[in-house]
C-alpha cells in the first residue's frame, strides 16, 4: 500500500490567502438585472451529489461544482481551467489528478484534501456496513475499508496520484471534489480552523483511523443534506462552480431554487445571467414559455405538438435531443423463440421505421432511428458500432419473403407470439399496432399482451416479445446489468460467455479507440443472437424563449438541464 503522508507548507499559505481573499463583487461577465426562469421538477436534497445522486441534486451540482470535465455523448471532455488528469504509469496503472487554482466560494482553495475526500467517497470508503450497524443497535455506521492503495498526496498539496488495481475505463472521472474537505473536517472533528480541518480529513483517510473514519463517513452520508424547512447553513452553500445556491423554497406546487453567480469562480468561461430561478414547471409548461418560464423540457405528446410548432414558427428555440433510452422490440429466448433462427425471422419481418412512425405519430420525426442497444446515435462510438456490429446487413434488412423465412426457421403459420407493451404509452401502443400488422403478413399469430404494469409482467416471463424503452448503457457495469449473463436489469435473460468476457475487457480499456471497437463486438454478440430490434431513441424537447440564448440541451442521462449554464445569456 503506497501512501505519501506529508502535507506541505504551501497548504498553509494557500489557506491563509483564501481566508482573506474572498471576492465581494460579481464576475465581470455577469450582465446586471438579467434573469432566467427554468421549469424544473427536480428535488434538491443534498449538496453531495456523489452520495445522493438524484436527478435534482445532479442538476444543482452542475451549477455549484467545478470538475475535471464532463462526459458528452459518451466521451470525456476535459475542463483544464479546473485541472488536468493524466496517466503517469501504465504498470501499476496510476493516474495523477492535478488541480489548477479553483477556490470555494468562501475563498478557501481546493487542494489535495478535497480530492482525497472525493476519492474516498467514490472508492466506497464511506459505505455503511449494514450488518455491523445492526449489531451496534443503530449507532454510528461502521466503515468498510476497501482493499486499495491509498493515493499519494503531492508535496504542493494540489494533486493526488491514484494507483488502481487494474486499468479503468473511467479513469478521467474517478476522482472529483463533490464537497469541501474543510467543511467535512469541521463537521466531523469539531475544529473551527480550515487548515486543521483539511489536515484532519487527510490523516483520517491515510491512517485508516476507524473512529475518525466513522465520524467522517457520517458527515459524508448525512452531513451535507439540506435541513428540512430551515435556513440552509452557510457552509452548505459553498460552491466551486459558476453559481451559488441563494435560496430554496418548498411550496405546494413543488420546490424552487434560486441561483446567483459565484464571485470566486475561476472557470474558463464566467456566468452571464445574474439570477437563475429553477421553478415548478406547472401542468402546461410549454404554454408558460415567454411569460412565467424562459426554458422548459417536455416529453413530446400529441397534446403539445401544435403549441410547440407555433412557438417554433415565432422564432422560439426548439431543440430535440434524446433522454438516454431506446425503444426496442426484445425477445424472450424460449418457447416459440428458443431457436435463434426463429428470433431472426421474426425481427426481420418488422419494419423498424414503420413502428417508430406509428408510435411517434405527429412527433415521428423526433424519434431518431438507431441500430444499437449499447451506444447512442450522435456519439463517436455509435458510428463504429453501427459499422462493425453487422446489424444493418442482418436484422436491419427486412426480409423479402418473411413468411418463407419463418417457415424455413421451422415455425408454422399462426404460431402464437405474446407481445407485451405498456398500454398507457402512446408510442408503445402505436408501435404494437404496426408490429401486429407486419407480423401478421408474415404468418405470425400476434397476441395482444399489453399491460398497465410492464415491469411486473416482464418478471413473470409469460411474454414472447416486448416493446419497451430501456436505458442506453454508458458504462461497462451498465452493459453487464442489461446484457451480462447474470445481469440484474436483463430483459431477455440471454447468457453469452463471450459477451461477458468482452464486457470485462471493456471495463479495463483506457484507449478510447479500442473501447469503441470492443463495444462494437459486444453489440455483435447481441445481433448474432437475434435478441433485439432497436426502433428509435426516446426524444426530449427543450423549448427556449426568444430573449434567451446559449441554452444547449444534452443527449442522454443524466443530462442536467443546467448543463453549460455559463453559456446562457438573456436580455435585461
Amino acid at each position: 500500500m503506497r501512501a505519501h503522508r506529508r502535507v506541505a507548507a504551501p497548504l498553509i499559505v494557500l489557506l491563509a490567502a483564501g481566508l482573506t481573499g474572498c471576492a465581494s463583487t460579481l464576475p465581470q461577465t455577469v450582465v446586471p438585472d438579467t434573469k432566467v426562469a427554468v421549469g424544473w421538477s427536480g428535488g434538491f436534497t443534498s449538496v453531495n451529489a456523489l452520495a445522493s445522486p438524484s436527478p435534482g441534486n445532479i442538476d444543482i451540482a452542475e451549477t455549484i461544482r467545478a470538475d475535471f470535465g464532463d462526459v458528452v455523448d459518451g466521451e470525456f471532455v476535459p475542463d483544464e481551467s479546473f485541472g488536468t488528469v493524466r496517466i503517469v504509469s501504465e504498470d501499476p496503472f496510476t493516474v495523477r489528478y492535478d488541480l489548477a487554482e479553483p477556490t470555494w466560494s468562501d475563498g478557501i482553495p481546493l487542494d489535495a484534501a478535497d480530492l482525497l475526500l472525493g476519492w474516498a467517497g467514490a472508492s466506497g470508503l464511506f459505505e455503511r456496513d449494514e450488518e455491523a450497524d445492526g449489531e451496534a443497535g443503530g449507532d454510528a455506521p461502521e466503515v468498510a475499508l476497501p482493499e486499495v492503495a491509498l493515493p499519494e498526496v503531492d508535496e504542493f498539496a494540489r494533486a493526488i496520484e491514484v494507483t488502481f488495481p487494474q486499468p479503468a475505463i473511467d479513469w478521467q472521472q474517478a476522482v472529483t471534489a463533490p464537497v469541501p474537505a474543510h467543511v467535512a473536517g469541521k463537521r466531523a472533528f469539531g475544529t473551527d480552523d480550515a487548515m486543521e480541518a483539511k489536515n484532519a480529513v487527510i490523516r483520517a483517510i491515510q491512517d485508516a483511523d476507524p473512529a475518525a473514519l466513522k465520524d467522517l463517513a457520517a458527515v459524508w452520508n448525512e452531513g451535507f443534506e439540506l435541513p428540512d424547512k430551515k435556513a440552509i447553513p452557510q457552509d452548505l452553500r459553498l460552491s466551486s462552480g459558476p453559481y451559488v445556491v441563494d435560496r430554496v423554497r418548498d411550496e405546494e406546487a413543488g420546490q424552487s431554487v434560486t441561483l446567483v453567480p459565484n464571485p470566486s469562480y475561476k472557470g474558463g468561461v464566467g456566468p452571464q445571467i445574474a439570477r437563475v430561478e429553477l421553478v415548478p414547471p406547472g401542468s402546461d409548461p410549454v404554454s408558460a414559455i415567454g411569460t412565467r418560464l424562459d426554458v422548459a423540457q417536455v416529453t413530446p405528446m400529441a397534446s403539445n405538438r401544435a403549441v410547440i410548432r407555433e412557438l417554433e414558427r415565432r422564432d422560439f428555440t426548439v431543440q430535440t435531443t434524446h433522454d438516454g433510452t431506446v425503444w426496442a422490440v426484445m425477445l424472450n429466448p424460449s418457447r416459440v423463440f428458443a431457436d435463434e433462427r426463429a428470433r431472426s425471422a421474426f425481427l426481420r419481418a418488422l419494419p423498424a421505421r414503420a413502428l417508430a412512425e406509428a408510435g411517434g405519430g405527429e412527433w415521428a420525426a423526433a424519434y431518431t432511428a438507431t441500430t444499437s442497444m449499447v451506444s447512442a446515435p450522435g456519439s463517436r462510438a455509435y458510428d463504429i458500432v453501427n459499422e462493425d456490429s453487422g446489424f444493418a446487413q442482418t436484422l436491419g434488412t427486412q426480409s423479402e419473403d418473411p413468411a418463407a423465412e419463418r417457415q424455413s426457421a421451422g415455425v408454422g403459420a399462426g404460431a402464437r407470439v405474446c407481445v407485451l407493451y405498456d398500454r398507457r404509452s402512446e408510442f408503445a401502443a402505436g408501435a404494437f399496432s404496426a408490429l401486429r400488422d407486419a407480423a401478421a403478413e408474415a404468418g405470425w399469430g400476434i397476441a395482444d399482451c399489453g399491460s398497465d404494469d410492464v415491469d411486473a409482467a416482464l418478471g413473470q416471463r409469460g411474454w414472447d416479445a416486448v416493446i419497451a424503452r430501456v436505458p442506453i448503457p454508458q458504462s461497462p457495469a451498465q452493459i453487464a446489468a442489461q446484457w451480462g449473463t447474470q445481469g440484474a436489469a436483463s430483459v431477455t435473460g440471454h447468457a453469452d460467455a463471450e459477451r461477458d468476457t468482452l464486457i470485462a475487457q471493456l471495463a479495463q480499456t483506457v484507449d478510447v479507440y479500442e473501447a469503441r471497437d470492443i463495444r462494437a463486438l459486444i453489440e455483435f454478440t447481441i445481433v448474432r443472437a437475434a435478441l433485439a430490434l432497436p426502433i428509435a431513441t426516446n426524444p426530449r424537447i427543450t423549448v427556449v424563449d426568444r430573449d434567451v440564448s446559449g441554452v444547449t440541451a444534452r443527449n442522454g442521462a443524466p443530462a442536467p438541464l443546467t448543463y453549460g449554464i455559463v453559456q446562457w445569456a438573456a436580455a435585461k
